[in-house]
């Protein structure tokens, strides 16, 4: 089981004024340090976050998701830690999920949590197009990718930096997902418990659906050309499964 000493949380957020103090708190009263990403907030995300005791970086104007984690991820891995758990600012993500990430074993290098229970609260609209999503990206890696969008993720540092990730937006979780298998460092996926308030969802349905396609249509076609990231975690799928 990793110590808390060897992890660093990791928030990306965008005006989440409302949530994220008391995200914050819970963590930290968890044992865990914390960092924030304000991706260009025009709420006062920024001194929320400050006063709520995170390591807080800015950037000052929106740069997308996948951006923030980039910022994040680098951060952490220069300040000595082996691991980051991304986590989302809007409580959607228990902080009581975090032992359970803990207790996967350190050899994994990716552990992504899985919302596509029956039986959690996920929107079915939501539901059907993650579904589908995870397939189309499980039948081109060839390994199952149950919950490929969820960003609630373990990430071992050192394999993440040697990966060609690109994406800026929403698309960065299944671009991570893949490049790691495509690495054979097969991920591993763990039940969460998935919590859906009234809040309106930050994607935006037309320009992020537009992009994750472009991305996806562009990636699928390189996929079988392009040269795997010198990273080599596991000689067959057996020796995870």
């Amino acid at each position: 089981m990793l110590r808390s000493s060897d992890v660093c949380v990791v928030v990306p957020c965008h005006n989440e004024v409302e949530h994220i103090f008391y995200l914050v708190q819970e963590i930290r009263g968890l044992g865990f340090p914390i960092i924030v990403i304000n991706d260009g907030s025009t709420d006062p995300t920024r001194s929320m976050a400050e006063k709520s005791g995170a390591t807080v970086l800015n950037h000052p104007r929106a740069r997308g998701k996948g951006a923030a984690i980039q910022t994040g991820l680098q951060h952490v891995l220069d300040s000595g830690y082996r691991f980051a758990i991304l986590m989302d600012g809007d409580q959607q993500h228990s902080p009581r999920d975090l032992a359970a990430f803990m207790e996967v074993s350190e050899d994994c290098k990716l552990v992504i949590g899985n919302r596509m229970n029956p039986n959690r609260s996920m929107p079915w609209l939501r539901r059907i197009v993650n579904k589908w999503m995870s397939n189309r990206l499980s039948n081109l890696t060839g390994f199952p990718l149950p919950d490929s969008q969820c960003g609630y993720r373990r990430i071992e540092l050192e394999t993440w930096k040697r990966l060609n990730l690109q994406t800026t937006h929403f698309e960065a979780e299944s671009e991570m997902a893949c490049e790691f298998v495509r690495a054979t460092c097969y991920p591993i996926f763990i039940p969460i418990e998935v919590i859906y308030k009234k809040e309106k969802s930050k994607i935006r349905p037309i320009a992020d659906s537009r992009r994750w396609f472009s991305w996806y249509f562009r990636y699928s076609r390189n996929w079988r050309h392009s040269t795997p990231a010198t990273v080599r975690c596991s000689s067959s799928l057996s020796e995870i499964q």
